[in-house]
């Protein structure tokens, strides 16, 4: 089952993957469910804003960043515990239909867990790029990863 420990992690160590195809469906989906602004709802909307588009809502990027984590984590084995929380989000560019997007993760901290023996903690920075290789989203994560087993 897991075959990545938190004792195999290396600060310094980078990896890359995921292939996400971003939908017109998915962003009016989501953005009707959760972030219901003009500019991820009507085409008419977006043209006059900022974005010049229809595109998808920064939670939505999370969300799709999140799918690919999971999808990679779960392929490699890694013995993911959850995560307590991101120290921070940027959208940097915006994100629209027909986009691909993939990820870039840099181990960048870690740590023994002071008051769970077999967790250690570690801090990863996520780069999400689209298919142009342009930076749509940079995200600074703590992850709990299990420590290999005695």
């Amino acid at each position: 089952m897991f075959k990545i420990f938190y004792d195999d992690l290396v600060i310094g160590q980078k990896e890359a993957f995921g292939a996400y195809k971003v939908t017109r469906e998915e962003v009016l989906d989501f953005a009707s469910k959760y972030d219901p602004q003009p500019f991820h709802l009507s085409d008419e909307a977006a043209k006059k804003s900022v974005f010049g588009a229809l595109c998808a809502s920064g939670w939505h990027t999370c969300a799709m960043m999140m799918r690919m984590m999971v999808d990679h984590m779960t392929k490699q084995g890694v013995a993911g515990m959850g995560s307590p929380g991101l120290d921070g989000i940027e959208w940097r560019r915006p994100v629209f239909p027909g986009d691909i997007l993939s990820v870039e993760s840099e181990t960048t901290a870690k740590r023994e867990s002071a008051s769970r023996p077999n967790i250690g903690l570690v801090k990863s920075t996520y780069t999400v790029k689209n298919q142009k290789g342009e930076t749509v989203m940079i995200t600074r994560g703590n992850a709990m990863i299990a420590k290999r087993p005695s």
